[in-house]
């Protein structure tokens, strides 16, 4: 674009104006623009005879209208437009970017130095290590504040790596660090911080529900499940973990730089829940079960009878059955459930929690007998030689893989087992609408209430050794997505097996022929069977289970929209 002015004067037309009049154009040129500095001189300036060129447009003011096909009038409009409409390019964050992958030999180094491969007889301990050795910023942290959590939580404060490579113990100290750096504390952008705290809260959630859940289930044996979750939810509800946290210690070490009371609830409840799942994560990788009772009714002091873990007021069944001579006229307190547990038969647990295990007793029926005495009222025996029993009970036996291969010194102990077993198995497929207005606990409600439990346990720790290197939150996704009830009840229809389940006779083609109301009645006794070969056989059982017989990981095709 070329610049170039002149000065000519045009005759005025008025006289009595004071001022000259001026016309103004512009000239364009595709040449680059050249401006000329050169000063003007004129002799008259006042010289009615100059005309005036000039480029200089007054950006507020009109600009001047270019013909419709002008190439400069459609670029115009073209900005214009694109301006009003295109919002402006979002980058993504770095943390988004993609990554090229790391070839063969890195990611085979990576792995093989990762402490998570190097414990060979704790497989499930192996996997909750972090991804790779800690780092200084890591032990600094522990250096300052380790001893304070250790001495919150009643441990010795001598390093854990002075047990020997055979106790699980030796990685308490690792564990405990990972357990308090949540999400939103300044350890937690280190990627094998952050994943191993999530893996650790990510286990340590079911085993909370699954310890309240026994504990529960012992010390109120008439009680239906309805009530024992609001019990639990009292005791362990988001909104309570941080008067347990408090009542602990330990809220200088989750909040280091902030006061926890005066934080708004939604900046105080989820890092309280973060650390608290992940402490009993780590706590039952290390010490076993019996040490989680410990922690939760003597350093947190949880009071089950406490007011305000009541749960609320409803109309109740009357009960007129039996319970175990052990159960009647008193309630179990925490330290004879955690002692009995520590006592009970570890021949069915295939890893050894405890330092110095107790020999079994030689006389167990079952893996945990007091539980599944809890959950199998005696007057089942009533229901010895009906028509189920001879009819359906083989049929599910062997579907199940039932009874298993035991090695008993006294041969009355298989038989007196089996029996047990069958009658546990008739009360799983006995639907409440049988028997429950009138005997509230011929149903397979108790057993199901344990078998949610044990499930998500054992489907947590199956993900955790499978997926070594996923977060938490991916596990989490992929644990529900695994375990959602349709998929539950389906692996029971699969087999055939819910043509079994006893129903009233009024209710009956209801059931069996409306979808909305027999997936959930299959689901119920896909996790009654669960609850009751955890009772009688052990972990290793639901495993069995849950991943042989009805194989649960299995890939479910996706719904056709």
């Amino acid at each position: 674009m070329e610049l170039s002015s002149s000065f000519i004067h045009f005759p005025n037309p008025s006289t009595s104006s004071l001022c000259n009049h001026y016309s103004f154009s512009s000239s364009f040129s595709p040449f680059p623009i050249q401006i000329h500095t050169k000063t003007l001189k004129f002799t008259n300036p006042t010289c009615p005879n100059h005309r005036i060129f000039a480029v200089a447009v007054d950006p507020q003011g009109p600009q001047q209208e270019l013909p419709k096909n002008s190439p400069q009038r459609l670029l115009r409009e073209l900005a214009e437009r694109k301006r009003g409409t295109a919002p402006k390019k979002k980058f993504p964050p770095k943390k988004f970017i993609l990554r090229p992958p790391l070839d063969d030999k890195r990611l085979a180094e990576r792995f093989l130095n990762s402490p998570q491969l190097s414990l060979k007889a704790f497989p499930l301990l192996s996997s909750c290590l972090p991804s790779s050795r800690l780092n200084n910023a890591d032990k600094t942290w522990m250096d300052e504040y380790l001893l304070e959590a250790k001495q919150a939580l009643g441990y010795p404060l001598e390093p854990s790596e002075n047990f020997g490579d055979d106790n699980p113990a030796k990685q308490f100290d690792t564990l405990l660090y990972l357990a308090f750096q949540h999400p939103t504390g300044e350890r937690t952008r280190a990627r094998h911080v952050r994943s191993g705290h999530t893996r650790l809260l990510f286990l340590g959630q079911y085993v909370l529900e699954l310890a309240l859940a026994e504990f529960f289930l012992q010390r109120y044996p008439r009680e239906s499940p309805g009530p024992m979750r609001e019990r639990v939810y009292a005791l362990i509800g988001k909104k309570h973990l941080p008067k347990w946290i408090k009542a602990a210690s330990l809220q200088n070490l989750v909040f280091p730089f902030d006061d926890m009371d005066k934080l708004k609830r939604m900046e105080r409840e989820p890092p309280v829940k973060s650390v608290f799942w992940a402490l009993f994560g780590a706590i039952y990788l290390c010490f076993g079960m019996p040490e989680v009772y410990r922690v939760l009714f003597e350093v947190f002091g949880m009071d089950p009878e406490a007011e305000d873990c009541q749960p609320r007021e409803r109309r109740q069944l009357e009960d007129v059955d039996y319970v175990s001579v052990e159960f009647e006229g008193k309630k179990l307190s925490w330290q004879e459930v955690a002692a009995y547990k520590a006592s009970s038969n570890l021949l069915f647990c295939d890893f050894n929690f405890f330092p110095t295990p107790s020999q079994p007793p030689e006389d167990a029926l079952f893996a945990h007998p007091r539980l599944f005495r809890a959950c199998v009222p005696p007057g089942m025996h009533r229901f010895r030689g009906n028509i189920w029993d001879y009819e359906s009970r083989p049929q599910v036996m062997r579907a199940l893989g039932y009874p298993l291969k035991m090695e008993d010194r006294i041969p009355d102990i298989t038989k007196a087992r089996n029996i047990e077993l069958g009658l546990g198995l008739q009360l799983c497929f006995l639907h409440p609408s049988k028997h429950k207005f009138e005997h509230p606990r011929f149903c397979y409600e108790r057993l199901e209430y344990l078998g949610q439990k044990i499930q998500d346990l054992v489907m947590a720790e199956r993900l955790l050794m499978k997926h070594l290197d996923a977060p938490g939150l991916w596990l989490q996704e992929r644990h529900r997505r695994t375990l959602m009830n349709k998929f539950c009840g389906r692996y029971l229809r699969d087999k055939h097996l819910h043509r079994f389940v006893i129903y009233a006779e009024d209710v009956q083609e209801k059931y069996e022929h409306n979808r909305k109301m027999r997936n959930p009645a299959t689901t119920a006794v896909q996790q009654s069977l669960h609850g009751l070969s955890y009772a009688v056989y052990g972990k290793p059982d639901v495993r069995r289970l849950m991943f042989e017989v009805f194989d649960f990981e299995q890939t479910q095709p996706k719904a056709v929209v």
